[in-house]
Protein backbone atom coordinates (compact mmCIF):
# COMPACT_ATOMS: atom_id res chain seq x y z
CA UNK A 1 0.00 0.00 0.00
CA UNK A 2 1.45 3.11 -0.60
CA UNK A 3 1.49 6.18 1.83
CA UNK A 4 -1.67 8.56 2.31
CA UNK A 5 -2.47 11.35 0.14
CA UNK A 6 -4.70 14.15 0.97
CA UNK A 7 -7.90 13.44 -0.93
CA UNK A 8 -7.73 15.77 -4.22
CA UNK A 9 -10.40 18.76 -4.65
CA UNK A 10 -12.85 17.93 -7.31
CA UNK A 11 -15.56 20.57 -9.54
CA UNK A 12 -17.92 17.58 -8.71
CA UNK A 13 -17.97 17.73 -4.90
CA UNK A 14 -21.95 18.91 -5.22
CA UNK A 15 -24.75 17.88 -3.48
CA UNK A 16 -26.32 17.90 -6.87
CA UNK A 17 -23.90 14.57 -8.51
CA UNK A 18 -24.42 11.11 -7.49
CA UNK A 19 -27.60 9.41 -6.16
CA UNK A 20 -29.53 12.75 -5.92
CA UNK A 21 -33.78 13.02 -5.52
CA UNK A 22 -35.34 10.87 -8.63
CA UNK A 23 -37.71 13.28 -10.70
CA UNK A 24 -40.88 10.43 -10.36
CA UNK A 25 -39.88 9.78 -13.96
CA UNK A 26 -38.05 6.70 -13.84
CA UNK A 27 -40.88 5.53 -11.51
CA UNK A 28 -43.35 6.03 -13.57
CA UNK A 29 -41.64 4.29 -16.78
CA UNK A 30 -41.48 0.83 -14.47
CA UNK A 31 -45.93 0.90 -13.62
CA UNK A 32 -46.99 -0.53 -16.94
CA UNK A 33 -48.06 0.83 -20.16
CA UNK A 34 -48.23 4.26 -20.27
CA UNK A 35 -49.44 6.91 -22.87
CA UNK A 36 -47.76 6.36 -26.32
CA UNK A 37 -46.07 10.14 -26.25
CA UNK A 38 -44.62 9.41 -23.29
CA UNK A 39 -43.13 5.58 -24.39
CA UNK A 40 -41.06 7.41 -27.25
CA UNK A 41 -39.60 9.82 -24.89
CA UNK A 42 -38.48 7.13 -22.61
CA UNK A 43 -37.40 5.19 -25.67
CA UNK A 44 -35.61 8.51 -26.81
CA UNK A 45 -33.91 9.54 -23.49
CA UNK A 46 -32.46 5.48 -23.29
CA UNK A 47 -31.07 5.95 -26.52
CA UNK A 48 -28.90 9.37 -25.22
CA UNK A 49 -27.79 8.13 -22.38
CA UNK A 50 -26.82 4.83 -24.04
CA UNK A 51 -24.68 7.41 -26.89
CA UNK A 52 -23.43 9.69 -23.95
CA UNK A 53 -22.19 6.57 -22.06
CA UNK A 54 -20.85 5.15 -25.11
CA UNK A 55 -18.86 8.67 -26.26
CA UNK A 56 -18.11 9.52 -22.45
CA UNK A 57 -15.94 5.77 -22.00
CA UNK A 58 -15.20 4.60 -25.60
CA UNK A 59 -11.43 5.61 -24.67
CA UNK A 60 -10.70 4.73 -21.11
CA UNK A 61 -10.17 1.32 -21.29
CA UNK A 62 -8.70 -1.47 -21.24
CA UNK A 63 -10.93 -2.01 -17.86
CA UNK A 64 -11.73 -4.28 -14.68
CA UNK A 65 -14.43 -2.93 -13.08
CA UNK A 66 -14.61 -3.64 -8.91
CA UNK A 67 -18.22 -3.48 -7.49
CA UNK A 68 -18.88 -3.85 -3.91
CA UNK A 69 -20.86 -2.09 -1.16
CA UNK A 70 -21.05 1.99 -0.84
CA UNK A 71 -21.07 1.38 3.01
CA UNK A 72 -17.73 1.07 4.24
CA UNK A 73 -15.75 3.90 5.65
CA UNK A 74 -12.41 3.96 5.19
CA UNK A 75 -11.22 2.75 8.44
CA UNK A 76 -13.04 -0.67 7.17
CA UNK A 77 -10.67 -3.59 6.92
CA UNK A 78 -12.73 -4.18 3.22
CA UNK A 79 -12.27 -0.66 1.85
CA UNK A 80 -8.62 -0.68 2.74
CA UNK A 81 -8.44 -4.27 0.89
CA UNK A 82 -11.17 -2.45 -2.12
CA UNK A 83 -7.97 -0.03 -2.15
CA UNK A 84 -5.06 -2.51 -2.49
CA UNK A 85 -7.55 -4.49 -5.38
CA UNK A 86 -7.16 -0.68 -7.08
CA UNK A 87 -3.72 -0.58 -6.58
CA UNK A 88 -2.30 -3.48 -8.09
CA UNK A 89 -4.64 -3.16 -11.08
CA UNK A 90 -3.45 0.44 -11.60
CA UNK A 91 -0.02 -1.14 -11.46
CA UNK A 92 -0.68 -3.93 -13.96
CA UNK A 93 -1.57 -0.95 -16.45
CA UNK A 94 -5.47 -1.26 -16.14
CA UNK A 95 -8.54 1.32 -15.55
CA UNK A 96 -10.03 0.86 -12.55
CA UNK A 97 -13.98 1.10 -13.19
CA UNK A 98 -16.43 1.72 -10.50
CA UNK A 99 -19.74 3.32 -9.49
CA UNK A 100 -18.57 6.25 -8.89
CA UNK A 101 -19.34 6.54 -4.97
CA UNK A 102 -18.28 5.80 -1.45
CA UNK A 103 -17.23 2.79 0.26
CA UNK A 104 -15.71 -0.32 -1.97
CA UNK A 105 -15.58 2.15 -4.93
CA UNK A 106 -14.10 4.99 -3.66
CA UNK A 107 -11.13 2.90 -2.15
CA UNK A 108 -10.59 0.61 -5.84
CA UNK A 109 -10.75 4.06 -7.34
CA UNK A 110 -8.43 5.67 -4.38
CA UNK A 111 -5.91 2.67 -4.85
CA UNK A 112 -5.53 3.48 -9.05
CA UNK A 113 -5.09 6.97 -7.84
CA UNK A 114 -2.43 6.22 -4.97
CA UNK A 115 -0.55 4.72 -8.40
CA UNK A 116 -0.99 7.16 -10.61
CA UNK A 117 -3.51 4.76 -13.02
CA UNK A 118 -6.52 5.82 -14.88
CA UNK A 119 -9.78 5.68 -12.79
CA UNK A 120 -13.22 6.12 -13.72
CA UNK A 121 -16.66 6.29 -12.29
CA UNK A 122 -20.29 5.32 -13.62
CA UNK A 123 -22.75 6.90 -11.40
CA UNK A 124 -26.54 5.94 -10.84
CA UNK A 125 -29.04 8.72 -9.72
CA UNK A 126 -30.73 7.53 -6.80
CA UNK A 127 -33.59 8.77 -4.18
CA UNK A 128 -30.72 8.42 -1.24
CA UNK A 129 -26.78 8.50 -0.95
CA UNK A 130 -24.48 9.61 -2.90
CA UNK A 131 -21.69 12.18 -3.14
CA UNK A 132 -19.13 11.59 -5.55
CA UNK A 133 -15.63 9.99 -4.27
CA UNK A 134 -13.51 12.25 -5.02
CA UNK A 135 -10.21 10.12 -6.76
CA UNK A 136 -12.49 10.01 -10.13
CA UNK A 137 -10.40 11.24 -13.54
CA UNK A 138 -13.52 10.64 -15.07
CA UNK A 139 -17.14 10.00 -14.58
CA UNK A 140 -20.81 9.58 -16.22
CA UNK A 141 -23.89 10.04 -14.70
CA UNK A 142 -26.91 7.35 -15.68
CA UNK A 143 -30.40 7.61 -14.79
CA UNK A 144 -31.17 3.71 -15.51
CA UNK A 145 -29.89 0.81 -13.29
CA UNK A 146 -29.86 -1.39 -16.82
CA UNK A 147 -27.96 1.51 -18.79
CA UNK A 148 -24.99 1.63 -16.04
CA UNK A 149 -24.44 -2.10 -15.53
CA UNK A 150 -24.77 -1.95 -18.96
CA UNK A 151 -20.93 0.00 -18.94
CA UNK A 152 -19.76 -1.41 -16.42
CA UNK A 153 -19.23 -4.72 -18.45
CA UNK A 154 -19.25 -3.45 -22.11
CA UNK A 155 -15.88 -1.58 -21.01
CA UNK A 156 -14.35 -4.77 -18.80
CA UNK A 157 -12.07 -7.37 -19.36
CA UNK A 158 -12.51 -8.63 -16.07
CA UNK A 159 -14.56 -8.37 -13.07
CA UNK A 160 -13.16 -7.84 -9.10
CA UNK A 161 -15.59 -7.92 -6.30
CA UNK A 162 -14.88 -7.29 -2.42
CA UNK A 163 -17.67 -7.64 -0.07
CA UNK A 164 -21.29 -5.82 -0.74
CA UNK A 165 -25.02 -6.25 -0.58
CA UNK A 166 -28.02 -6.32 -2.67
CA UNK A 167 -26.66 -4.16 -5.64
CA UNK A 168 -23.11 -5.98 -5.47
CA UNK A 169 -25.08 -9.84 -5.63
CA UNK A 170 -26.96 -8.50 -8.39
CA UNK A 171 -24.10 -7.24 -10.67
CA UNK A 172 -22.30 -10.72 -9.42
CA UNK A 173 -25.09 -13.03 -10.51
CA UNK A 174 -26.06 -10.86 -13.70
CA UNK A 175 -21.88 -11.16 -14.96
CA UNK A 176 -22.40 -14.54 -14.08
CA UNK A 177 -25.40 -15.31 -16.22
CA UNK A 178 -23.85 -13.22 -19.34
CA UNK A 179 -21.16 -15.62 -19.01
CA UNK A 180 -23.17 -18.63 -18.14
CA UNK A 181 -25.40 -17.77 -21.81
CA UNK A 182 -22.50 -16.72 -23.75
CA UNK A 183 -23.85 -13.10 -24.23
CA UNK A 184 -20.14 -12.23 -23.09
CA UNK A 185 -16.97 -13.86 -23.16
CA UNK A 186 -15.46 -16.27 -20.02
CA UNK A 187 -14.31 -13.15 -18.31
CA UNK A 188 -12.62 -13.46 -15.24
CA UNK A 189 -15.05 -13.04 -12.13
CA UNK A 190 -13.22 -12.57 -8.74
CA UNK A 191 -14.37 -12.63 -5.51
CA UNK A 192 -11.92 -10.78 -2.81
CA UNK A 193 -12.80 -11.80 0.90
CA UNK A 194 -13.39 -15.45 1.68
CA UNK A 195 -14.52 -14.98 5.11
CA UNK A 196 -17.57 -12.85 3.33
CA UNK A 197 -17.72 -14.72 0.26
CA UNK A 198 -17.89 -18.25 1.17
CA UNK A 199 -21.01 -19.07 2.48
CA UNK A 200 -22.52 -18.09 -0.81
CA UNK A 201 -20.46 -20.40 -2.58
CA UNK A 202 -20.97 -23.05 -0.55
CA UNK A 203 -24.86 -22.61 -1.12
CA UNK A 204 -24.19 -22.34 -4.75
CA UNK A 205 -22.02 -25.96 -4.46
CA UNK A 206 -23.91 -27.64 -1.70
CA UNK A 207 -27.67 -26.50 -3.08
CA UNK A 208 -28.08 -25.45 -6.27
CA UNK A 209 -25.88 -27.66 -8.04
CA UNK A 210 -27.18 -30.34 -5.90
CA UNK A 211 -30.64 -29.49 -7.38
CA UNK A 212 -29.96 -29.28 -10.49
CA UNK A 213 -30.37 -25.28 -11.23
CA UNK A 214 -26.53 -24.35 -11.96
CA UNK A 215 -23.88 -26.79 -13.01
CA UNK A 216 -20.70 -27.40 -11.04
CA UNK A 217 -18.66 -25.43 -14.10
CA UNK A 218 -21.01 -22.31 -13.29
CA UNK A 219 -19.63 -22.06 -9.53
CA UNK A 220 -16.02 -22.95 -10.53
CA UNK A 221 -16.10 -19.86 -12.48
CA UNK A 222 -15.74 -17.55 -9.14
CA UNK A 223 -12.35 -17.37 -8.40
CA UNK A 224 -12.50 -16.90 -4.48
CA UNK A 225 -8.98 -15.07 -2.97
CA UNK A 226 -8.34 -12.88 0.14
CA UNK A 227 -5.31 -11.63 -1.78
CA UNK A 228 -5.56 -8.49 -3.86
CA UNK A 229 -2.10 -9.28 -5.75
CA UNK A 230 -3.53 -12.93 -6.46
CA UNK A 231 -6.76 -11.46 -8.14
CA UNK A 232 -5.02 -9.00 -10.41
CA UNK A 233 -2.37 -11.35 -11.32
CA UNK A 234 -5.22 -13.97 -11.97
CA UNK A 235 -7.29 -11.05 -13.71
CA UNK A 236 -3.79 -10.46 -15.64
CA UNK A 237 -3.02 -13.89 -17.02
CA UNK A 238 -6.30 -14.25 -18.30
CA UNK A 239 -6.81 -10.53 -20.34
CA UNK A 240 -2.87 -11.51 -21.88
CA UNK A 241 -3.16 -14.78 -22.42
CA UNK A 242 -7.09 -15.20 -23.97
CA UNK A 243 -7.86 -11.80 -24.89
CA UNK A 244 -5.33 -10.60 -26.74
CA UNK A 245 -3.98 -8.19 -24.56
CA UNK A 246 -0.52 -6.80 -24.61
CA UNK A 247 1.77 -4.20 -22.69
CA UNK A 248 2.88 -1.48 -24.75
CA UNK A 249 4.10 2.38 -24.33
CA UNK A 250 1.08 4.59 -23.60
CA UNK A 251 0.22 6.69 -26.99
CA UNK A 252 -0.29 9.99 -26.02
CA UNK A 253 -4.38 11.23 -25.88
CA UNK A 254 -5.81 12.24 -29.61
CA UNK A 255 -9.27 13.65 -30.76
CA UNK A 256 -11.70 11.38 -32.45
CA UNK A 257 -14.52 12.95 -34.05
CA UNK A 258 -15.09 15.43 -30.67
CA UNK A 259 -13.95 12.84 -28.27
CA UNK A 260 -10.14 13.00 -26.84
CA UNK A 261 -9.20 9.38 -25.71
CA UNK A 262 -7.81 9.84 -22.21
CA UNK A 263 -4.65 8.40 -21.07
CA UNK A 264 -2.84 9.36 -17.68
CA UNK A 265 0.34 11.30 -18.41
CA UNK A 266 2.75 9.92 -15.76
CA UNK A 267 1.90 5.74 -16.88
CA UNK A 268 4.16 4.39 -19.09
CA UNK A 269 2.45 0.98 -20.14
CA UNK A 270 -0.86 0.03 -20.60
CA UNK A 271 -2.78 -3.14 -21.59
CA UNK A 272 -3.98 -2.58 -25.34
CA UNK A 273 -5.23 -5.22 -27.99
CA UNK A 274 -2.61 -6.88 -30.35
Amino acid sequence: MTSEIEKPKRETDTAEWGKRAADGEETRFLEGPRKRSFELFRALRIFFELIRGFRALHFVGPCVTVFGSARFPETHRYYKLAREVGAELGKAGFTVLTGGGPGIMEAANRGAHDVGASSVGCNIKLPKEQKPNPYLDKWVDFNYFFVRKMMLVKYSYAFIVPPGGFGTMDEIFETATLIQTGKINDFPLVLVGTEYWQPMIDFLRDTMVREGTIAEHDVNRLFLTDSPKEAVEFVTKAAVGRFGLKYKKRSPSRWYLGEKSHAKSDASIVASRK
